[in-house]
């Protein structure tokens, strides 16, 4: 088993960058595909709250092993603060597919901001409303940046189903 996964490396190290960079938003593409399919599946069998309750769940362990996987991937330090929480974020699997941003930084705090959400630009070429993430989020950005330094706080600016500019469709900030 051993060789094989060393085999995989030495396959991987051996292609172009381009090839790997394609290859990580390959898997971004399929495992946001992956996630909504499965949100559709519980969605259509027992409802949207029922659905939102459950992705929730998943959220709450996900982002948690998401954020430990990229600090120690990128050598962010435990407790690293802002820095390290806005260092993190880059890093997500989502942040090959959105365009997000950080405004209005301090000292003490910034704003985090989802310009482009894949998502809800999907809704709305689709002339849907706006996907009620909000309850998701909450747990999501909470535990994310609480696992990068647990004095972070997090406070919803907007989120569907909040009304939002036209610039973006959520905002969080952080505060330490």
């Amino acid at each position: 088993m051993e060789n094989y996964h060393e085999n995989r490396r030495r396959e991987l190290a051996e292609m172009s960058k381009e090839m790997l960079i394609d290859m990580i938003e390959d898997a971004a593409k399929n495992w946001l595909a992956h996630d909504g399919l499965w949100f559709l599946a519980v969605e259509a069998e027992h409802g949207m709250e029922t659905a939102i309750r459950h992705d929730t769940t998943a959220w709450e362990k996900f982002t948690v092993i998401e954020a430990r996987r990229i600090m120690k991937r990128h050598g962010i330090a435990p407790g690293s603060g802002l820095e390290g929480l806005k260092e993190a974020l880059k890093y997500r699997l989502y942040a090959h597919l959105n365009i997000q941003e950080i405004v209005e930084e301090t000292e003490h705090s910034f704003i985090f901001r989802m310009n482009d959400c894949r998502v809800q630009s999907a809704r709305k070429r689709e002339n849907r409303p706006d996907f009620p993430c909000k309850s998701v989020g909450r747990v999501e950005y909470a535990r994310f940046a609480e696992t990068v330094d647990p004095r972070i706080k997090t406070e919803c600016i907007c989120c569907p189903p909040d009304k939002h500019p036209d610039s973006y469709y959520c905002a969080w900030k952080f505060s330490l």
